[in-house]
């Protein structure tokens, strides 16, 4: 089980969320992490009615894991006033979160508040995602809309910006590691992390255990116990028996600690 599981970006609202894959994570998450992080953009906009019955199976689903584990939310670009839709899941926003793994301290926030351009040019941003999600909507495969998005100069200048803004807030915070959502692309580095989202194929999400945070692809129809197999066997390949001890194979990828002053990336599981 791991210690923590991130996700963000869900956009429940939106034609381009990926609700049935979603609620098929969601089923037995409680038997697959001891906490859930909910990294902003739960919602696509304050317009319920746009919700549909998968959209509130999707709430159903994480109202029922919030009475078994911890669930935190973050407040997203998306999400609106707290005091309007905390009661659709009876949980308290917030604006980030820090917790503690493997002694390291991690921040959690979604990320757009250092997004410039969002707040710059409010109008060019929404003719962009209006084009991104018509994009999504076309081409079931989102290959196109992937295209566009790590093409455009103006995502890939905000992309480094937020990840060089967030890394330097962790730091003042005393944190070892941050994680974002907002970008949609989920990716590892040193000190850096994205949970990716859940309106593009395939979704993403993060674990943490031990310090160690890893990116995840959802595999659609993957159940708990052939996660729990697949992660049997990748440790199995890495670990050796020593006078009754576990030692670790040369190669297998370790945090760096904040002394550290270059970065790498770490393995994502497919």
């Amino acid at each position: 089980m791991d210690e923590a599981t991130i996700i963000s970006d869900i956009h429940l609202g939106s034609g381009v969320c990926q609700a049935k894959a979603l609620s098929e994570f969601l089923y037995h998450i409680q038997r697959r992490t001891k906490k859930l992080i909910l990294n902003g953009d739960l919602f696509e906009n304050m317009d319920f009615r746009r919700l549909n019955k998968h959209h509130w199976h999707v709430l159903s689903l994480l109202r029922k894991a919030s009475d078994d584990i911890e669930t935190i939310w973050l407040a997203g670009n998306h999400d609106g006033p707290a005091d309007i839709i905390s009661h659709l899941l009876g949980l308290e926003m917030r604006a980030e979160y820090i917790f503690e793994s493997g002694g390291r301290r991690i921040l959690c926030l979604h990320g757009h508040k250092f997004d410039r351009f969002l707040d710059d040019h409010p109008w060019l941003t929404w003719v962009g995602d209006t084009i991104y999600g018509a994009l999504q909507w076309i081409d079931k495969t989102h290959y196109f809309a992937r295209l566009a998005k790590h093409n455009s100069k103006h995502y890939l200048r905000c992309h480094a910006t937020i990840q060089e803004e967030a890394v330097k807030y962790a730091a003042k915070k005393g944190c070892d590691a941050v994680c974002c959502g907002h970008t949609h692309h989920g990716m590892t580095s040193a000190f850096y992390y994205n949970c990716g989202c859940w309106t593009e194929n395939p979704c993403t999400f993060l674990t943490v255990n031990h310090g160690i945070i890893e990116l995840h692809h959802h595999q659609p129809g993957e159940s708990h116990a052939d996660r729990e197999r697949a992660e049997i066997c990748v440790e199995a390949e890495h670990v050796q028996i020593h006078n009754g001890q576990l030692v670790e194979q040369p190669g297998v990828p370790h945090m760096p600690r904040l002394s550290d002053c270059h970065q790498g990336d770490h393995r994502a599981s497919a």
